[in-house]
C-alpha cells in the first residue's frame, strides 16, 4: 500500500504500455510527453497490455523506484480518459481503488464540499 501526500500528483498513461520496461524505458515515457517534472516526486502509472500488471514510477531521494502489482485474477479497470487525451490526473483514493481491482468507472462521488466565503 502506498501512502501519499496530498500534493503528490499521479498520471495514468491513457494507453497500455509494455511492462518489459523497466526504470529507465518508463521515464524516457514520461520524458516523451514534456509536459511533467520527473523528479518532482509524482506518481507515473502504467497499465500493461493484458491489464492484469501494473508499474508505477517515481522519483525518491536520488533514485528512481518502480511499484509493480499483478493480478492474480482479473483485470485493472482504467478510469474514463477523454479522446485524444495521453494521461489523466488521478488523486491518491482513485489510485488506491484501481490498485485494488475496483471498476473506478463505476464509482460515484458525492459532490465535494466547500465552505460558504466570509464576509
Amino acid at each position: 500500500m502506498l501512502t501519499l501526500s496530498s500534493s503528490v500528483r499521479i498520471f495514468i498513461a491513457a494507453e497500455p504500455v509494455d511492462l518489459r520496461r523497466g526504470h529507465d524505458g518508463l521515464a524516457a515515457l514520461v520524458g516523451a510527453l514534456g509536459t511533467h517534472d520527473l523528479y518532482a516526486g509524482h506518481l507515473f502509472v502504467f497499465v500493461g497490455r493484458r491489464s492484469d500488471r501494473v508499474k508505477i514510477l517515481f522519483w525518491d531521494r536520488g533514485g528512481f523506484v518502480v511499484y509493480y502489482k499483478r493480478l492474480c485474477r482479473g483485470t485493472f479497470r482504467m478510469p474514463r480518459i477523454p479522446d485524444g487525451a495521453r494521461e489523466v490526473e488521478l488523486d491518491g483514493t482513485t489510485l488506491a481503488m484501481l490498485l485494488d481491482g475496483i471498476d473506478v468507472r463505476r464509482v460515484v462521488r458525492p459532490p465535494g464540499w466547500k465552505p460558504s466565503r466570509v464576509a
